[in-house]
Formats: C-alpha cells, sequence, structure tokens
C-alpha cells in the first residue's frame, strides 16, 4: 500500500491525497460505505460502484467470522470474489463489535471470550485470532485488534484499556508479520489510537501508534457518546502527531458535519453506519438540511429528493413519492434512501477534495456546514 499527498489547504491541517492498493487507487478525503456482513445493506454491489460511487467498502471482521465463516470465505478465494466487489476493501478488527457486547463479553489480556448474538455459542478473539481472521477475509486494509472503551469512562479504566490495546498491538503486528497473505494481493496494517476523552492518553497512544511505523493509522474509541466538541480536541491532538505522510482513519464518524470538521483537522479515510440506517428510518442529507421524508408535509411535494442530488435516484424520485413508499412499507423506498445518503456522503468528500484543491475549503466548509445541519 502506498499513500501520497496531492494538496493541502493554507491555515489548516485539510489535505487531498491518493492511497493505492492492489484493488485500485482511492482519492482522499473519503468515505468508506459499510458492509457489515460483506454487503451494504439494501445495496446490490452494482448499485454501491455505479450510483453510490464508492472506491472502497468496509467488511465486519466479528460479522463475517460468525456468518459465512472463515472456512467459506477461503472456499470463495476471499471477500472480493465471494461479493463480487473489485475495488478495496477495509477489514475492521472486531474490537468494536466486542465492545457492543459488553453484556455477553469477558475481557483479558490474552483476548476476548463472547457469545455470538446469533446463537450463543461461545467464542474466543485473541490480537493473533483477528490477524488470522483477517487474512482469511482478505481486506486490503486490516485493522489491529483493540478495546474500545465507552463513554463516559474512569480515567484509570481508559488507561489500563489503551496499554492493553497497546500490547495487543505488537502482537498483531508479529502474527501479521509472521503470516502472508492467503490471496493473490497485499494487505495491510493500520495500528487504532485509543484513550476515551483524556487528551495525556490520547498523546501518549498517538506516539506509541505513530512510532509503530505501519502503512496507516486509525483513531478509534470516538463518536461514542461523547459531545462533538470533545471529539473535535481528541482528533486535533491525535492528528498532530501522527505522521504527515500516512493516511488517518477516524472511524465510525459520523454526521456531514462531523467529517467535514475531522478534514479540517487532518483526517483523510471515514466511515459509519448513519447514511444507511438513517435512510432506512426515512431520514435524509440534503443540500440544503436534513429530511424526515415521513413527515406529512412532503406529502404533496413533487420536487426531486434533493434537486442537486449527486445520483440520478435523488434528482428523479419526488419527496411525496418516497414518502409514499415509505407510508406502504415498500422495500423500495429504504433502498432508495439508502441510495442516496450514501451518494450524498460521497459526494460531500469529493466535494471537500475540489475545495482544498482549488484553496477554498474553509470558505466553502462553512457555508455547507450550516446548511447540513438545519432541519427542512
Amino acid at each position: 500500500m502506498q499513500f501520497r499527498i496531492e494538496k493541502r489547504e493554507i491555515g489548516t491541517k485539510a489535505r487531498t491525497g491518493v492511497l493505492k492498493t492492489d484493488h485500485g487507487e482511492i482519492q482522499t478525503p473519503v468515505f468508506m460505505p459499510v458492509g457489515t456482513a460483506g454487503a451494504v445493506k439494501a445495496l446490490s454491489m452494482e448499485e454501491v460502484e455505479d450510483i453510490v460511487k464508492a472506491r472502497i467498502i468496509l467488511g465486519n471482521t466479528y460479522h463475517l467470522y460468525l456468518r459465512p465463516g472463515t472456512e467459506i470465505l477461503e472456499a470463495a478465494g476471499g471477500i472480493h470474489r465471494f461479493n463480487t466487489w473489485k475495488k478495496p476493501v477495509l477489514t475492521d478488527s472486531g474490537g468494536y463489535q466486542v465492545y457492543s457486547l459488553s453484556e455477553v463479553r469477558k475481557i483479558s489480556e490474552e483476548g476476548v471470550a463472547f457469545r455470538s448474538h446469533i446463537d450463543g455459542s461461545r467464542h474466543f478473539f485473541t490480537p493473533e485470532r483477528a490477524i488470522d481472521i483477517q487474512r482469511s477475509i482478505g481486506g486490503d486494509i486490516m485493522m489491529a485488534f483493540d478495546e474500545c472503551t465507552p463513554y463516559p469512562c474512569d480515567r484509570d479504566y481508559a488507561k489500563k484499556s489503551m496499554e492493553m490495546t497497546h500490547r495487543w498491538l505488537h502482537r498483531c503486528i508479529r502474527q501479521f508479520r509472521e503470516s502472508k497473505p492467503l490471496y493473490d494481493y497485499g494487505q495491510a496494517l493500520f495500528p487504532i489510537v485509543q484513550g476515551s476523552v483524556y487528551p495525556e492518553l490520547r498523546k501518549k497512544s498517538a506516539e506509541v501508534i505513530a512510532a509503530a511505523d505501519m502503512p496507516g493509522n486509525a483513531i478509534g474509541g470516538l463518536s461514542v457518546g461523547e459531545p462533538h466538541e470533545m471529539m473535535y480536541e481528541m482528533t486535533e491532538i491525535v492528528c498532530n502527531i501522527l505522521p504527515e505522510d500516512k493516511p488517518r482513519y477516524l472511524m465510525g464518524v459520523g454526521t456531514p458535519a462531523n467529517i467535514l470538521e475531522s478534514i479540517h483537522l487532518g483526517v483523510d479515510m471515514f466511515d459509519c453506519v448513519m447514511p444507511t440506517r438513517n435512510g432506512r428510518n426515512g431520514m435524509l442529507f440534503t443540500h440544503e438540511g436534513i429530511i424526515n421524508i415521513k413527515n406529512k408535509k412532503w406529502e404533496k411535494d413533487f420536487s426531486p429528493i434533493d434537486p442537486e442530488g449527486p445520483s440520478e435516484p435523488s434528482r428523479r424520485y419526488s419527496r411525496a413519492y418516497l414518502r409514499h413508499l415509505f407510508q406502504s412499507k415498500e422495500i423500495l423506498g429504504m433502498q432508495l434512501a439508502s441510495m442516496h445518503n450514501l451518494s450524498f456522503y460521497l459526494w460531500l468528500a469529493d466535494e471537500a477534495r475540489r475545495q482544498i484543491e482549488s484553496g477554498n475549503f474553509v470558505n466553502w466548509k462553512s457555508k455547507m456546514t450550516r446548511k447540513l445541519m438545519t432541519r427542512q
């Protein structure tokens, strides 16, 4: 994997770049649709590629490990051949899902014991096992195994958790270097900065992760309930320490406004379930603000979902029609809303890139953020 910075905006940390993998190049900043179980919910791979215009998607290690399982993924030849996605894939480590299973998991120095949310069966993830599973899945970018702390979180617990995450990282790197890709392309490993919302812990963690000297770095443990200003503070601290010449990935973030502010702070890569999850519940992100398409006010609004929308469905179908689909519980409603939201997120990252290249990012961001936070 290779990364080069192409343009920086003076007065900010915002930059554009190109991330090169064996499955293609990714222009940054980039938003990555979440394909939890090897599929972006409600959309086909053709739609993700041709309408949403995604350049990379995520796969979830925890979910893919449980179903369909590594045996089937290996028999298929890896995730790309299994789901037919020909572009890059990033796999998370499973750490966040283990965090979300707080009632059915037990964390120790060796790893995490947990019960499957599917059938209650017992499983055990170690840092080494997380690497092996991601080798089986075959993501172009793999994540180190970490513990994602909740918010609020006691400082002593955050410190102990962070230090364990660092020890787990060294085990991940050793396993990564002692193993080889199972398929005919390379894989890269990203460590994850932790430390909850404590500046000194975030600083320490960023220093440890930077010293690991891996091809890229991730920032985890944010967007878990803390105030947005606190998230930005932690992100700024970390971005000031992580190497400039490597991509920075802010995990699980967030709203369109969150993404623009984080680009300003020096982040290159984003993912979040919000565009698809909120879309399936009728919340749309548009150029003029947020729409709850279920509201009666749209019943006779025959204007496009988003007249300036980046995808043809956003400009073709009316708000009245989309509301009708939701009222009728037609699956097509969730599909179109998800397609629109993802297209909008991808457009937002691409437009941020164009504005950085033109030297107008700060002015554009200020105007755009006000619109994005408006509820229509």
